[in-house]
């Protein structure tokens, strides 16, 4: 059956139920995944789809945006289904969590599922201890209740959890509770569910549907269709039954904007982007009236800050961010000889490291893409400092200073007073009485706008 493109002409396969949505969701899970999952799932509630099958391949993603796919999925009043393919593929991670969530959950014969610790999903690094407390009524490996096991075998000498400890078996355990109640929703092996989150552990299709961690599995979108029609699943509080054998299937492809989110969203992404306004904006401070380096600055920079507000950054990063750009305008604006501005080369490189909070390595700024960066803006602070640099040793151009020593060609005189020619204009001057036209003088002080001048040799240079 082939698959029909959804900008393509409705035709009457538009009616209730006599089509399915499918969407991929593949690589790393984060905004623009969210995005293009709520509006696929909107767009099979407008149309009345008979499903939405999520062919998933994620290594998992951010936990903040596998819970808001979580939450579209379980308010769908479209019945969802999970299907990890095509062979070769995985739902790792929060892509386990997405599975479990869907109201039919299957996978392609060579696909793999599991390891959903919380490390994995953008949560705490450290790993849970071996004594740390699990839900309450969890089984030890004998099979006796943990809690009647410590009344047995009391254990005085039993350590408190330290901050970090503590602070991890938390994040392990609220991620338990949560794919705990997605099993025991849709009716799946909780269990297995449970060790995929403390234990790490992974299973092959095949030994998924035999743990009863999926309901189906199929070798291609046909087979699952047919394998999933007649099944009774409960689909926002109510119970219905799958009418999905033979239906066409249309295929969602992202939007573009989605497809910009996507790009977007990548951290490295952002800090070019940052970086590009802050530049931009430096050289339009420091040359007024550029117009091209602030515009495109400007834009850079409103691009890059709302890529960050689609991550989970630190507070403290973005502050020493945000430091360390108004120290470089500053050293562009009133030069300081470099003490502002690799001080906010600092700022900015120590912000950037922590600026974003999570473990997966998606949405992590590489150090390469740091130092990269760093490299370019101490290149560019050394090229403001050497021109500041040279405006200050340089002779000034204008003023008092600028004519005193100058040389000069007396133009009139009478007395002590008269006019010379200096630097190519006219100026009123006073001297020596002995001074006549055409004769080289020396600047020796400007009071006013009267020069004051004293005899120079005719070896010497005429301003």
């Amino acid at each position: 059956m082939a698959a029909i493109p959804t900008a393509a002409q409705k035709s009457d396969d538009s009616e209730t139920g006599s089509f399915v949505l499918m969407s991929a969701i593949e690589g790393p899970i984060g905004p623009a995944t969210v995005r293009h999952a709520g509006r696929v799932i909107g767009l099979a509630e407008d149309r009345r789809a008979a499903a939405v099958i999520l062919r998933l391949n994620t290594p998992g993603g951010l936990a903040d945006s596998m819970r808001e796919i979580i939450s579209e999925i379980l308010a769908s009043d479209v019945p969802v289904i999970g299907y990890v393919a095509p062979s070769g593929a995985h739902a790792a991670s929060a892509g386990t969590y997405i599975l479990y969530a869907a109201h039919v959950a299957a996978m392609a014969p060579g696909t793999n599922i599991g390891a959903a610790t919380p490390v994995q999903i953008g949560g705490l690094p450290q790993g849970l201890p071996e004594d740390a407390p699990g839900e309450e009524g969890d089984s030890d490996e004998s099979g006796k209740d943990r809690d009647s096991a410590d009344e047995e075998a009391p254990k005085p000498d039993s350590k408190p959890l330290r901050p970090d400890d503590a602070m991890s078996a938390k994040a392990t355990n609220d991620a338990v509770a949560l794919i705990r109640s997605l099993a025991e929703l849709h009716g799946r092996n909780a269990e297995w569910a449970e060790r995929a989150v403390r234990e790490a552990a992974t299973l092959s299709s095949d030994a998924a549907l035999k743990e009863g961690v999926i309901d189906i599995q199929a070798d291609d979108v046909d087979e699952l269709l047919a394998a999933a029609d007649g099944r009774k699943i409960e689909v926002g509080g109510n119970e219905r039954i799958l009418v999905t054998a033979g239906l066409p299937v249309e295929i969602v492809e992202m939007d573009n904007i989605t497809r910009i989110l996507s790009v977007l969203s990548n951290p490295n992404v952002a800090l070019v982007l940052m970086m590009i306004g802050i530049y931009g904006l430096i050289f339009e401070f420091w040359n007024p009236g550029a117009t091209v380096p602030g515009v495109v600055g400007a834009i850079s920079l409103t691009l890059g800050l709302y890529a960050l507000n689609q991550l989970p950054f630190t507070y403290t990063g973005l502050a020493l961010i945000g430091l360390g750009i108004a120290f470089m305008v500053v050293e562009a604006l009133t030069p300081t000889f470099g003490i502002l501005g690799f001080g906010g080369l600092v700022a900015f490189v120590l912000g950037a490291s922590m600026l974003i909070d999570t473990d997966q390595p998606a949405y992590q700024i590489s150090w390469w893409m740091i130092g990269t960066m760093a490299a370019i803006s101490g290149a560019v602070l050394i090229l403001l400092l050497g021109f500041t640099l040279r405006a200050y040793r340089s002779a000034p151009v204008i003023g008092k200073s600028y004519m005193i020593d100058r040389t000069a060609k007396v133009l009139e005189w009478s007395g002590s007073e008269g006019f010379v020619l200096a630097d190519g204009e006219r100026w009123h001057a006073r001297g020596g009485a002995d001074l006549v036209p055409g004769q080289p003088v020396r600047i020796r002080d400007v009071i006013g706008l009267t020069l004051v001048v004293e005899f120079a040799s005719e070896s010497e240079r005429i301003g």
